[in-house]
C-alpha cells in the first residue's frame, strides 16, 4: 500500500496525552446519516495521501521505514484471525533492518518455507487442524516477502513468492470446517478466481444448505487473498454469514496468471458476481452485501451507483478520488504536464527523476503493473480516471458504512467527503486512542470486525427473507 513519494512532509507537533476510555456519540448527521466519533478529537494534523516519513499509529514504532512499519503492523494484527502468530513474527522483525528489503524478503521467505514443511507434515500425520493452521502462516509470510520483492535484488520474486502464497492458501482451504469452495465466476468471456465461504449449520460444522445472508468481500489494489480471511470472511461465518472473495481485474491470480488489469468502471465487475449468487440455493438473494477494503472503498461505490441487488455496504476507508495517493508527492512541475497531456516528456521526466533511485522505481514499476501498462503518464492517467463525482454518488440506494481511521495516510479526508456526499450513510471512525488509527486499522483486527458486522447485521435485519 506504499506509494512513491517526492521530498518529505514536517511532522506533526508531537503527541497529545492520553485521554482515557473512548465514548461514542452521533455528529454531524446528514438526512439520515449517523456519524460515529469520540466525544473529545484529537487536535489536527498535517497528513498527506502517501504515508507521512516519521509519521504513523499512536503507539510506539519500530521502523522508521513507513512501508515496514505498516506491515508490521498488518502482521501482528493478523494474528487475530491466525494468519500470523505474534511470537513468529517478532523473532522476524529482529532479523531485519530498518527499510532492507533483502532481508525482509529472505526472512520471511524462509518462514513461509519452514511452516509449509511443517503444515504438509502435519497433514500427512493426519493433523488436520495442526496443517490448516500452519498452511495459512505460510500463505501470510509468503505473502509478507512477495510484496517486498520489488527493489530487492530479485523483483521476480515478487510472482514467485506470490505463487508459494496462493499454493498454501489453496493447501489449507480443504481444511476448513465447513471447507472453503474455491469457485469461478463468468466475466467477460473468461472466470474470475474465488472462495466461497459456508454458513456453518446451527447443528455441526457441515455447510448450512439454507438460504443464509452473503457478505461479496473486494480485496485492495495489492491485498493478498489471507486478508479477505481477516477483514471479514472469518467474522462472517462466526455470524451466520456466507462470505465470498473473488480475485476482480488487477488483482491476485487475474494479475498474475490471467493478465487482466485493473478498470474504473466496477460496476462490471460486481453485477456478475451477483448474478453467479443469485443462481445459489444457499444464498439469500435479498440480503446480499458487500465490503470493500483500501482501493475497493472506490471500486464498491462505483459498483453500488449502477448495480441496486445489494443491501448494505461498506467501504474502508471511502476513497472519491484514487489518483491523489499518486499525485499529492508530485512536484507542480509533472502535475502540469499531467493536465497538458504531455505524456512523452512526463515519461521521460519521471524516468530521469528516479534513475538514481533503483528501489523507488521499481515499487513505482510494480505499482503500475495492475494498470496494464509501462508508461508513468498513463498509469497516472489509469488512477486518476477512478473517481467519484456528486452525480455518481448521488445514486447510491442502500445503506453504506465508511470507515474514517485516524491518520489516513492514502485518501485523507476523502471517507468525509464520501459520507457528505451520500444521504443516509454512516460515518464509522476508528482512532488513535483505540490502537485503530492509519490505513485499514493494520493493528485493530478484533475492532474492525465487531464494528462493521455490528453494523452490517443491523443493515440487513430489516430485510424480508427469503421464504
Amino acid at each position: 500500500m506504499d506509494q512513491i513519494r517526492f521530498g518529505r512532509r514536517t511532522r506533526p507537533a508531537p503527541g497529545t496525552p492520553d485521554r482515557g476510555p473512548v465514548r461514542l456519540q452521533p455528529v454531524d448527521a446528514i438526512g439520515d446519516a449517523r456519524a460515529w466519533e469520540p466525544v473529545e478529537r484529537w487536535p489536527p494534523g498535517l497528513v498527506a495521501p502517501g504515508p507521512v516519513p516519521g509519521y504513523g499509529p499512536s503507539m510506539k514504532r519500530f521502523y522508521a521505514d513507513d512501508g515496514f512499519e505498516f506491515d508490521r503492523l498488518n502482521l501482528l494484527g493478523s494474528a487475530y484471525r491466525g494468519l500470523t502468530d505474534i511470537g513468529e513474527v517478532l523473532v522476524a522483525l529482529d532479523q531485519i533492518p530498518d527499510g532492507d528489503r533483502e532481508a525482509w524478503v529472505g526472512t520471511f521467505a524462509a518462514l513461509g518455507a519452514r511452516l509449509l514443511q511443517q503444515g504438509e507434515a502435519s497433514l500427512t500425520a493426519g493433523h488436520r487442524a495442526s496443517a490448516r493452521s500452519t498452511l495459512l502462516r505460510a500463505s501470510s509470510y509468503f505473502a509478507a516477502a512477495s510484496s517486498a520483492s520489488p527493489g530487492s535484488a530479485d523483483p521476480s520474486r515478487y510472482d514467485t513468492l506470490w505463487t508459494s502464497h496462493r499454493a498454501a492458501w489453496d493447501a489449507a482451504v480443504p481444511l476448513f470446517d465447513p471447507p472453503v469452495e474455491p469457485i469461478a465466476i463468468p466475466y467477460e468471456g473468461t472466470t474470475m478466481a474465488g472462495y466461497f465461504f459456508h454458513a456453518r449449520s446451527p447443528h455441526g460444522r457441515t455447510a448450512d444448505p439454507a438460504p443464509r445472508k452473503t457478505l461479496i468481500l473486494v480485496n485492495g489494489s495489492d491485498g493478498a487473498v489471507t486478508d479477505m480471511w481477516r477483514f471479514g470472511a472469518a467474522a462472517a461465518i462466526e455470524r451466520g454469514w456466507n462470505a465470498l472473495t473473488f480475485d476482480g481485474p488487477g488483482q491476485n491470480a487475474a494479475l498474475h496468471r490471467q493478465h487482466i488489469f485493473f478498470r474504473a468502471d466496477w460496476e462490471h465487475v460486481i453485477s456478475p458476481v451477483v448474478d453467479w449468487l443469485l443462481q445459489r440455493p444457499d444464498v439469500d438473494g435479498e440480503r446480499i452485501a458487500i465490503a470493500g477494503i483500501s482501493q475497493a472503498g472506490y471500486w464498491v461505490p462505483r459498483a453500488l451507483a449502477f448495480e441496486h441487488r445489494i443491501a448494505a455496504a461498506v467501504a474502508d476507508p471511502g476513497v472519491v478520488r484514487v489518483g491523489d495517493s499518486w499525485l499529492t508527492p508530485l512536484p507542480d512541475i509533472m502535475k502540469q504536464l499531467l493536465d497538458q497531456g504531455d505524456k512523452a516528456d512526463f515519461d521521460t521526466f519521471m524516468q530521469e527523476g528516479l534513475k538514481d533511485e533503483p528501489d523507488k522505481l521499481a515499487v513505482l514499476r510494480w505499482r503500475m503493473a495492475p494498470y496494464g501498462t509501462d508508461s508513468f503518464y498513463d498509469a497516472y492517467q489509469a488512477a486518476i480516471a477512478m473517481h467519484l463525482d456528486a452525480d455518481t454518488l448521488a445514486k447510491i440506494t442502500c445503506p453504506l458504512l465508511i470507515t474514517s481511521p485516524d491518520h489516513e495516510q492514502f485518501w485523507p479526508g476523502q471517507s468525509n467527503e464520501m459520507h457528505r456526499a451520500v444521504p443516509g450513510s454512516t460515518l464509522l471512525r476508528f482512532t488513535e486512542a483505540e490502537g485503530a488509527d492509519w490505513h485499514c486499522e493494520p493493528a485493530a483486527c478484533g475492532l474492525q470486525n465487531e464494528r462493521v458486522f455490528d453494523w452490517l447485521d443491523d443493515a440487513v435485519a430489516a430485510v424480508r427473507p427469503k421464504p
